[in-house]
């Protein structure tokens, strides 16, 4: 059978997810779920970092700006979900890309 006649359909290998050029994406499903998670818990680190405006601007609230949410639990957040994201793009996809 030459190059240019179609394979019958129990003859064709299993088709792969392939991008727009016809690779094989770099990346599975499971990756990608990966880094929506670490973007997300980035994103909630970096919420719990904001805020602590004072309605008087000549008053400084110590306890408000310095609270153990603010620069502790936060930045922990913004850390782990750096290690999530790192953790998703080192992850071999199961399909051995």
């Amino acid at each position: 059978m030459s190059e240019n006649q179609a394979q019958p359909m129990a003859e064709r290998p299993a088709a792969k997810t392939t991008g727009s050029a016809g690779r094989p994406f770099m990346l599975s499903k499971d990756n990608y779920t990966l880094m929506f998670i670490g973007l997300g818990v980035i994103i909630l680190g970096f919420i719990m970092m904001a805020g602590g405006k004072s309605a008087d601007p000549n008053v400084f609230n110590y306890d408000e700006i310095y609270s153990a949410r603010r620069i502790t639990i936060a930045p922990i957040l913004v850390l782990l979900g750096l290690a999530i994201e790192g953790y998703a793009i080192m992850k071999k996809p199961k399909n051995g890309i």
